[in-house]
């Protein structure tokens, strides 16, 4: 059969799934879970089992406290993570799941609320849970009815636009995402400060305006930052020398450069920014201008010379 047919298929199950969701049913489940004013959790076997996990990660990660159990680890030990306060949800397409139906005795002697996700609407762990969600399910995507596949795929469906429902109803912001992804490219970007990045003490290419620039060639080299500070005794930024400007020297004024004072060859004024400027601002300036990045720049307090943070090190923190 080719690929094309088997799309349209899965096509048309999830099309009988959106229209005979029972949107009232829906909203229901919904606010039961926005209410609960504790944890929420997630338990289910096989490939439910597997899709209640992936539900409570993302719930997790969206602003809602939610974890998942498996059936067995609950009757020894797990359970008594619950609580009067918490909402347990149940997902078993038939419904008929004898690990999860054992399970709803001992979790009402919690006074935990009880949800059940289900593809049944005659199933008893539909009708014993205190509230209950039922998937329209018209036939699996496998050729015998039998491998759970269209039935999982709704699963996640509800499970995700639960998790979404709930995000906005609680507005969580992009900025708390970012909190709960530190290490992904998004928490970096809302996270990772110039501070984090830069170059500081000893590591600064740093000199006088008063100095000669042959007697600063071994520093501009050494600190690998393409450039020297200029400052005065205060260490107040006066400006700015790159290697850029170190080529352009030589080519126009030839080795006769070599004797002046940097003060006479800077750049004034040079851009900077602070330390507590986002690591991502600081690259969209220095990318502002296609066709002329900033490799470097100084990062000042108060116009003080704090640090120096190089286009380089941001790359390679991940946020290119």
């Amino acid at each position: 059969m080719p690929l094309k047919k088997i799309f349209e298929e899965q096509q048309s199950y999830l099309n009988h799934f959106y229209e005979h969701l029972d949107q009232t049913e829906a909203a229901a489940f919904f606010e039961a879970c926005l209410g609960s004013q504790g944890l929420i959790v997630l338990t289910g076997v096989g490939k439910s089992g597997i899709i209640a996990e992936k539900i409570a990660m993302t719930l997790t990660s969206t602003g809602t406290k939610a974890v998942f159990l498996p059936p067995t680890n609950f009757l020894h030990g797990d359970i008594g993570v619950v609580s009067e306060n918490d909402c347990v949800i149940f997902l078993s397409k038939s419904g008929e799941t004898e690990e999860l139906l054992s399970l709803i005795p001992f979790v009402r002697k919690r006074k935990a609320m009880t949800l059940a996700i289900v593809s049944n609407p005659h199933s008893r762990l539909g009708k014993i849970c205190d509230r209950s969600i039922c998937l329209p399910v018209e036939k699996e995507l496998c050729p015998f009815d039998l491998a759970p596949t269209t039935s999982t795929a709704v699963q996640l469906l509800f499970g995700d636009v639960l998790a979404m429902a709930l995000m906005r109803a609680k507005e969580f912001s992009v900025g708390s995402y970012a909190q709960n992804h530190p290490s992904g490219t998004l928490g970096k970007k809302m996270t990772l400060t110039v501070q984090d990045l830069m170059l500081k003490g000893g590591d600064i290419p740093i000199c006088s305006s008063e100095a000669r620039l042959m007697d600063q060639l071994v520093e501009l080299s050494n600190k690998k930052c393409g450039c020297i500070l200029i400052t005065d005794e205060t260490e107040q930024l006066l400006g700015i020398f790159t290697d850029g400007d170190l080529r352009r020297a030589l080519q126009n004024q030839g080795p006769a450069v070599l004797e002046m004072p940097l003060k006479n060859l800077m750049t004034h004024s040079p851009l900077s920014v602070s330390p507590e400027l986002l690591a991502w601002d600081a690259l969209k300036l220095m990318q502002k201008i296609p066709q002329r990045w900033i490799m470097v720049l100084p990062v000042v307090q108060g116009n003080k010379i704090v640090g120096i943070l190089r286009l380089h090190d941001i790359i390679q923190a991940g946020l290119s």
